[in-house]
């Protein structure tokens, strides 16, 4: 092995702990030389309701790239990225060439990148320091700007906005079969999916979760006669929504239109989420208002179920009266703060297993 050949397996050994959705990983890279890689992306629109517009994916790759430019400068290589433009907006495929740069330091995000993980369980409660801010605010960089929401009744209004639209989420068959698929019962850890310990429950409501999940029937009946949703609604919505410093919303400066706004989005996300891993933050995605909101602008049926889309509406209406004018730029949102590193995690495949073939 050439020592640069060494660096490009050094910075993929990095650059595959980026974030996705429920554990995607919706990317695949090839190596065309020892400073040329080919990433190549894709979106879950086929099969997942979350994802029908590719936009989470999108924000995904973006994430990759912003790992792929951060562990790069750890081996004096800076990273050029070029979208290739001539494919399905469903494949986005980004060639990567490395350059040598005596100049370049070392990114002090390295350390942090295998690190960052999700904490579904309710964090400390003080407000973030005006040093936490701002350096998170820096980290995001100037297309993009933080709103935060604080404040006891700010956090609640914002908790109930999650509930509601956990609701909508848990009561559709379309997003049952996402849930299905992606959680690996019985585990500490998951290569490619979310680990059911890492979900966010009490180990009585898991158990019962996985006996109900085993068929859309068993939701049907324990969500219409049982109050099936209300557990894990209070459990991974309300209580962790109050239970938190703040919650956030990622604001483009521009209004998001071509899959490179996206993909820009996800690479300010990383900087902010790495950000966060550095200053001993934990963080929590809560996308689903956006996601419903922005299928309500693109008139996308997400489901068949009777009066989903009427709910989605008056959520989105909801979600515009706590973000304002910056809803419609509005990239991602989550929620933060002090508190503990989760016990369980997703990880992430092997290198071998994300070579294109």
């Amino acid at each position: 092995m050439t020592e640069m050949s060494g660096k490009l397996e050094a910075i993929l050994e990095l650059a595959r702990w980026a974030p996705s959705g429920d554990n995607t990983q919706p990317w695949r890279f090839e190596k065309v030389s020892d400073n040329h890689l080919v990433v190549h992306g894709f979106d879950t629109r086929d099969h997942c309701v979350y994802d029908l517009d590719g936009h989470p994916s999108q924000i995904a790759i973006g994430a990759l790239l912003e790992t792929i430019a951060i562990a790069a400068s750890g081996q004096g290589l800076t990273a050029i990225f070029q979208r290739r433009l001539n494919l399905p907006e469903t494949t986005p495929t980004i060639d990567v060439q490395f350059e040598l740069n005596s100049q370049l330091k070392p990114n002090e995000l390295i350390p942090y990148i295998t690190q960052r993980s999700v904490q579904r369980r309710p964090l400390h409660m003080r407000r973030l320091s005006p040093i936490e801010k701002n350096a998170l605010e820096a980290a995001a960089g100037n297309d993009f700007q933080i709103f935060w929401i604080e404040g006891f009744s700010n956090k609640l209004s914002t908790a109930k906005l999650m509930f509601a639209n956990a609701k909508l989420r848990l009561t559709i068959p379309e997003a049952y079969e996402v849930h299905r698929s992606v959680i690996q019962w019985n585990s500490q850890y998951s290569e490619d999916k979310v680990p059911d310990q890492a979900v966010g429950l009490d180990p009585l409501t898991l158990r019962l979760m996985r006996w109900v999940m085993q068929s859309w029937q068993r939701v049907s009946f324990f969500n219409r006669y049982l109050a099936g949703t209300l557990a894990p609604r209070l459990q991974l919505d309300l209580i962790p929504g109050i239970a938190c410093a703040a919650h956030f919303a990622l604001i483009a400066r521009q209004e998001p239109e071509s899959i490179d706004d996206y993909i820009s989005a996800g690479r300010a996300l990383q900087r902010f989420w790495l950000t966060a891993t550095k200053l001993d933050l934990q963080l929590q995605p809560e996308m689903t208002p956006l996601i419903f909101a922005a299928y309500t602008r693109q008139k996308i049926q997400f489901s068949q179920t009777s009066g989903a889309m009427e709910t989605a509406i008056s959520l989105a209406k909801q979600l515009k009266n706590l973000l304002g004018n910056s809803t419609r730029r509005a990239v991602f949102m989550g929620r933060i703060g002090a508190g503990l590193a989760p016990k369980a995690r997703s990880l992430r495949l092997a290198p071998n297993r994300l070579r294109k073939n």
